[in-house]
């Protein structure tokens, strides 16, 4: 008799199969993968018990990662076929594509990628099945040894004792997983550039080639990538940062650390007020933390053992002390500086706080990957029966930030990593606060297993762009274990000691990160109130100067960041200018300004306006500052 067993689907819903029936034969259409009783696997995979099982489409977020990190196989077997003594290392999924990084003495050229993404079309229509197979560690390693595959093998030293390799046709690469069913059903691929990068990121090892590429489920997907990457080039902060003269980096002042030139530490201003104005309104109080603290608190609340890595430390004296990579430890001591009441809570602290952080060098991307930085950080401490009503005024927090910058966003809730701090039971607590204030707001999120932070779970917000780009800025994790560790309490209304909730969050993240979000988003032309330069006044000759003056000083007086340009020049010509630095308003003045006491703004669109007083003026500009 025929044995069977049971398949649940995530509508809970049951289905009765032959034992040893493959996924992919019972998979919906335009699926890649599947998870089944949480875990990822093939489509191959045999089914030899009762199982949960849910479909992973390719038009996911998660089946775009298995098509494109499947493409990244593909892209490295083309390469290994056509230059044999390239060395393979890695090459994960991205946001937007793949990468393959390679060890190979010669720099490849346009030519090459043309020639490797021709080999790959070629191993496209073979449609050679993925095929998964774990093996002993030390079986592993004498595979790779003897095709001379260093990076492998260094690599596996740090994996467990079994690991898995994926085979296409004749290529074999070390992989967790899982992949599409075969190679045939890569339907739309493209390789992009090649830069530079280190072995595992560091500046001290061997110099790699990375080789980018982007693969979708069809061709109109890829074309409207390759579009939207055109756009990308001509909106690259980079480019306008140093074009607009906002900032810059520099190798004489170390990898990734930022210098503000005047017009961006303007616009940071701008925001920074922006943020603390908000943030008052709500019941946050403002602090400021040291850029030290001493080793033993970092060793207290666990940065040390878990976080290390990304940390720098110094020896002041002969006591050691750790540079902020995050600035909660000082929020918890300002609220352990005196004796708490539940009627006291929740206490909301914020401080635009700079933080440093050990970034590899081969991962810094000028504003959006820095090694120093400004978070706009809050920790809320609160009694647990709080949690929920905090956790969604954050929610509402952002949504208000995001519709001033004209953001749209989605929810992702990341749940407890394979390292971290605290109790099975807080874990639990933390992760069910999240989740039940996301589904009784009917708010839309997706799960991003063991991604959260190593002292607690946490809702990360990815804000989509003018370009449909996901960016992560707001983040807000629930801590029960630093509070534990640091022996924060309250005095309930039954005179015992308990012990508070904390909050970590930020709206909108690394205002670096953040910048540079907002330098792309709006190409440079930033909406009135928020751009370092408002106006700019043109003189159409120079007796008109004197007038200008006036102008210039009953402007800035009221608030308005004005500039002159007075030079000796065509009308035509500056206003030109003034367009190339994307400055909203330019307000000309010749004989009828002058003599009617009144300016003529032209915006940056080449849109006139008819001539009005400088106080209507002020007035039009005040008028674009959001009202939240």
């Amino acid at each position: 008799m025929e044995e069977r067993i049971t398949i649940t689907f995530p509508d809970s819903t049951k289905r009765s199969v032959p034992k040893g029936t493959k996924l992919l034969e019972i998979a919906d259409e335009g699926a890649v993968a599947a998870q089944m009783d949480g875990a990822l696997v093939d489509l191959s995979k045999r089914l030899e018990r009762d199982a949960s099982i849910s479909f992973i489409s390719v038009n996911s977020r998660r089946g775009l990662e298995i098509l494109r990190h499947s493409a990244a196989h593909v892209m490295a077997q083309a390469v290994k076929e056509l230059f044999l003594s390239v060395k393979l290392t890695f090459g994960p999924s991205t946001e937007g594509g793949f990468y393959y990084d390679f060890d190979y003495e010669k720099t490849f050229t346009p030519q090459d990628l043309e020639s490797i993404e021709k080999r790959m079309e070629e191993i496209v229509k073979k449609d050679e099945p993925f095929i998964r197979n774990e093996i002993p560690k030390d079986e592993a390693i004498l595979t790779f040894k003897k095709m001379g595959e260093d990076y492998k093998v260094e690599h596996m030293e740090d994996l467990p004792n079994r690991v898995s390799l994926y085979r296409q046709g004749s290529f074999v690469d070390l992989c967790e997983g899982p992949h599409l069913p075969s190679s045939g059903k890569i339907k739309a691929f493209k390789l992009l550039n090649v830069s530079g990068t280190y072995w595992k990121g560091d500046a001290r090892n061997q110099v790699l080639q990375r080789i980018y590429g982007t693969a979708f489920p069809d061709p109109q997907g890829l074309k409207d990538y390759l579009h939207m990457l055109e756009e990308a080039r001509k909106r690259d902060h980079r480019k306008l940062g140093r074009d607009l003269d906002l900032f810059s980096l520099n190798e004489e002042a170390g990898p990734g650390l930022v210098i503000y030139h005047p017009k961006g530490a303007l616009l940071r201003t701008v925001l920074e007020d922006f943020e603390r104005k908000e943030h008052l309104k709500r019941g946050y109080q403002i602090v400021i933390g040291p850029q030290l603290l001493k080793l033993d608190l970092w060793k207290r609340s666990g940065h040390f053992e878990n976080y290390r890595d990304k940390m720098y430390f110094t020896k002041v004296e002969d006591a050691e002390y750790g540079i902020k990579p995050m600035n909660c430890l000082a929020h918890m001591l300002i609220y352990k500086s005196q004796i708490r009441s539940y009627r006291d809570l929740p206490l909301r602290y914020f401080e635009l706080g700079t933080v440093h952080r050990h970034e590899k060098s081969g991962e810094l991307h000028g504003l959006l990957r820095v090694r120093g930085f400004t978070q706009d950080d809050a920790h809320i401490l609160c009694r647990p029966d709080q949690l929920n009503d905090e956790i969604y005024a954050i929610i509402e927090f952002v949504d208000d930030v995001m519709k001033v910058f004209g953001f749209e966003y989605e929810m992702e809730l990341s749940t407890r990593p394979e390292k971290s701090i605290g109790t099975d039971e807080d874990w639990e607590k933390a992760t069910h606060a999240l989740f039940n204030t996301l589904k009784e707001k009917s708010l839309p999120f997706e799960i991003n297993e063991g991604d959260g932070a190593f002292y607690g779970p946490k809702i990360d917000v990815k804000l989509k762009d003018a370009l449909n780009r996901r960016w992560q800025c707001a983040t807000i994790q629930v801590d029960f274990a630093m509070p534990e560790r640091f022996d924060l309490t309250y005095v309930g209304n039954d005179g015992e000691k308990h012990r508070p909730v904390m909050l970590h969050r930020v709206i909108l993240g690394a205002m670096e990160r953040f910048i540079g979000v907002l330098i792309e988003h709006y190409a440079g032309a930033f909406p009135v109130w928020l751009a370092p330069v408002q106006a700019i006044l043109l003189t159409v000759t120079e007796r008109h100067i004197p007038y200008a003056e006036k102008v210039y000083r009953q402007l800035i007086r009221r608030g308005i960041r004005v500039e002159r340009d007075l030079r000796n020049e065509k009308l035509g010509f500056k206003v030109r200018e003034a367009q190339v630095q994307k400055i909203p308003y330019m307000l000309v003045i010749g004989d009828k300004e002058e003599r009617e006491e009144t300016v003529s703004p032209r915006k940056r669109s080449s849109e006139t306006i008819g001539s009005i007083t400088a106080e209507e003026f002020i007035r039009l500009v005040e008028s674009d500052y959001p009202n939240l």
